[in-house]
């Protein structure tokens, strides 16, 4: 019999599991005498009684395996920990503050079955802000514009997916500690099946994303997926040298030709000089992104650091 495997990652989701569990389970339940399931559930160190509710799952229910961190290790290397850690032969992902509906499983199952490698759930309408909700269009709009490798990402697609064991032992095989999930599934190649879906506002808890996670998923597929802000940089610098030394030259015929009456104010100066050292400051910082990258990749650190594992 083949095995699904469903992974969540968790941070003080403690009024989440056990409403996340049971719609879990109600779904798996149609497929219980065709496929055999676990559901693996990372710990990122929570600080309220989300540790208590795993180990609580897990004793009523062999199916349920929980990793429990050392400490809290993020937004992408939790789940990504417990992706490869999976041992079916599809794994289906999504988040445990219920955004991601479990009762898309059925539909990603089928989907599977006609025998796509990998389906992803699409937001076709989500309740956040009309502001955040056009900033991600214009991000995969752009994104998709640069990107360099051939990767076409599919627009409003977070990671919350089915993924066939062949695409999970490639990504094992890349050993990337940091990678760009929803972008890595789209580079591989397989065909993609797209299931369209509502999320819904979190009812429970608070959100974990803030500006420094959006910020650091998508300088992540920037890094990843196009070398074009580094060329830019390169070709913008040219060009502003070209244009720096045509002013120069410029200001000095002129000033040959009108020596004492022609002259110019500070205020320009000071102008330029501020604007270049932005443009500097926005290629430094650029240019760090993609050695951030560079570094995490060699630093060779562990992915996460496991304090426990239960039920494997």
């Amino acid at each position: 019999m083949k095995k699904i495997s469903i992974v969540s990652s968790c941070y003080n989701e403690e009024g989440n599991i056990d409403t996340l569990w049971q719609r879990i389970k109600a779904q798996i339940e149609k497929f219980s005498g065709k496929y055999e399931f676990e559901y693996i559930l990372l710990d990122n160190c929570s600080s309220d009684n989300t540790a208590l509710k795993l180990r609580e799952l897990a004793s009523f229910d062999n199916r349920v395996k929980v990793i429990l961190n050392t400490r809290n290790f993020g937004h992408i290397r939790s789940p990504y920990w417990g992706i490869i850690q999976s041992s079916g032969d599809a794994v289906i992902y999504f988040a445990s503050d219920l955004q991601d509906p479990p009762e898309l499983i059925e539909d990603f199952i089928k989907k599977w079955e006609e025998g796509y490698k990998v389906v992803l759930g699409v937001k076709k309408q989500t309740e956040e802000t009309w502001l955040l909700s056009n900033v991600r269009k214009f991000y995969y709009y752009l994104l998709n514009k640069i990107s360099d490798d051939g990767t076409n990402l599919v627009k409003n697609a977070t990671g919350f997916g089915l993924f066939d064991k062949k695409v999970v032992d490639i990504i094992r095989e890349l050993d990337d500690p940091y990678p760009y999930l929803r972008g890595l599934v789209c580079e591989i190649g397989f065909d993609k099946a797209l299931v369209e879906f509502s999320q819904p506002s979190r009812k429970v808890g608070f959100t974990k994303n803030n500006f420094y996670t959006l910020y650091d998923n998508a300088m992540i597929g920037f890094v990843k997926h196009s070398k074009m802000p580094l060329r830019l940089m390169a070709l913008g610098g040219f060009l502003m040298s070209i244009i720096t030394f045509l002013l120069g030259s410029l200001y000095l015929i002129l000033k040959l030709i009108f020596w004492s009456s022609f002259s110019i104010g500070i205020a320009p100066i000071i102008i330029s000089i501020l604007f270049l050292g932005s443009i500097q400051l926005f290629c430094l910082g650029v240019l760090g992104e993609y050695i951030g990258a560079i570094y995490t990749r060699v630093d060779r650190k562990p992915i996460v650091v496991e304090k426990e594992r239960i039920n494997f």
